[in-house]
């Protein structure tokens, strides 16, 4: 490097020193010490490096606190088993997972509708959770599963508008172009001891819209209130990846 010319000048007279290269740099602020390196790479001080950890480091703590103040965290319903591809749903003393692409639908197919989603894509798969005042303290009250899925949940299958006269249309019975068959009914306890009733039915109708619908079913009582989890899906997607899917939202649907 070129050696540096330094000037000065006094009583008129001009004065030149040769000197040896200084590098001056103006003091940096505290916190941050920055040093260049041999290499061109710039050496931040130790110091400065632990502040910024130890300030990220307090900041997770109340990141943590903040998102246990809901959903799992909160614990508030027990564990709905969340899982990538579905959303959770918070309502009036119910929680239940829906899938991430379905949307909000305003369809108040029944009376005691609390919340419906339906399929963006395909509206014939949708979820829905009804309410409705009852006098039974717990739902084995109504008797065992299978007979309560056909005595107090047969409308939510839909009722046949035909009328007319048919000799056993496609396989139906006669004068019938629709049926329900219960494939499954079971009784199940939850880890605080409340009781549910699960169902799986499929329904036909002569059409063949969709080869059926299957309808998962969940349902309780709690606080004078039956509530209903009921989650339909066209049989052709049924068979492919709706069943499960069916399947893990009728587990996430929890009751306070």
């Amino acid at each position: 490097m070129a050696a540096l010319t330094h000037s000065k000048i006094a009583a008129g007279s001009v004065t030149t020193q040769q000197r040896r290269p200084i590098m001056q740099c103006a003091a940096p602020k505290r916190g941050l010490v920055v040093r260049a390196s041999a290499d061109g790479v710039p050496d931040i001080g130790r110091r400065a490096v632990l502040t910024t950890l130890v300030g990220a480091a307090s900041i997770l703590p109340f990141a943590q606190t903040a998102m246990a103040a809901y959903g799992d965290g909160a614990n508030i319903f027990g564990r709905t088993g969340n899982q990538t591809g579905y959303m959770p749903f918070v309502g009036k003393d119910f929680a239940v997972n829906i899938p991430t692409k379905w949307r909000p639908s305003m369809e108040k197919d029944f009376k005691g509708i609390q919340m419906r989603y339906e399929d963006n894509f395909f509206p014939v798969n949708n979820l829905m959770v009804i309410t409705l005042p009852t006098d039974k303290s717990s739902i084995t009250d109504f008797g065992p599963p299978d007979k309560f899925t056909m005595e107090n949940l047969s409308y939510l299958l839909g009722k046949q508008s035909f009328s007319g006269e048919t000799i056993s249309e496609g396989g139906f019975a006669p004068n019938r172009v629709s049926a329900a068959s219960l494939l499954e009914a079971e009784e199940e306890t939850d880890k605080k001891g409340k009781k549910y009733y699960k169902a799986h039915l499929l329904t036909r109708t002569a059409d063949g819209s969709e080869g059926g619908r299957h309808n998962l079913i969940k349902a309780t009582v709690s606080n004078g209130q039956l509530y209903i989890m009921k989650f339909q899906a066209g049989e052709k997607r049924w068979l492919k990846t709706t069943d499960q899917e069916g399947a893990a939202v009728r587990d996430s649907f929890t009751v306070a």
